[in-house]
């Protein structure tokens, strides 16, 4: 996979409950590289949770947080990076992301529910948890799908695994 100096060696995008922070650890752990998440940068520079930016300054304000956090991420870090769930939903940065080695981290609706809990304090989940999770997964798999150069399925599979076939996939691919 080639990708532009002083990027991320992947970037791992997919739906909540996919497992891109977890997998992310293990894979940078299996490469030596350094782990960037994107909501912990933006949770680390705002001081406060990503549903406290929801609750008090909106889903737009939250955005466009997001949107300047990818950015620096894809500009300077060249480990691993896993993007919020959200953050392929933003033209701009897919446009960027054209630019890297991307891997959507597929996960069904059973999984999901499952990882993320029906009592989750995640702000996109309001309401009914499963139909919630259901919509996203619906409307933002073919996004996913567009900017990835890889999928990785991870229904029914340990995070280990997963992290296993991303790296399969990077040393496959050319730099």
């Amino acid at each position: 996979m080639s990708q532009p100096s002083g990027g991320p060696r992947v970037v791992l995008v997919g739906t909540m409950g996919a497992g891109k922070t977890t997998v992310a650890g293990l894979l940078g752990e299996l490469l030596g590289l350094k782990v960037r998440d994107t909501d912990l940068d933006i949770v680390a520079a705002e001081g406060r949770e990503i549903s406290d930016i929801f609750v008090d300054d909106g889903e737009a304000h939250f955005r466009a947080l997001e949107r300047a956090a990818v950015a620096s991420a894809l500009a300077d870090h060249p480990g691993v990076l896993a993007l919020g769930g959200g953050a392929v939903l933003d033209p701009t940065t897919r446009a960027l992301l054209a630019e890297h080695p991307v891997v959507f981290l597929r996960v069904g609706l059973t999984d999901a529910v499952r990882r993320v809990g029906l009592g989750s304090s995640r702000p996109m989940l309001l309401g009914n948890v499963r139909a919630r999770v259901k919509q996203l997964i619906d409307e933002r798999t073919p996004v996913y799908e567009s900017v990835a150069r890889h999928s990785v399925d991870t229904d029914g599979r340990t995070p280990a695994e997963v992290a296993a076939e991303v790296a399969a996939l990077l040393q496959e691919a050319p730099r």
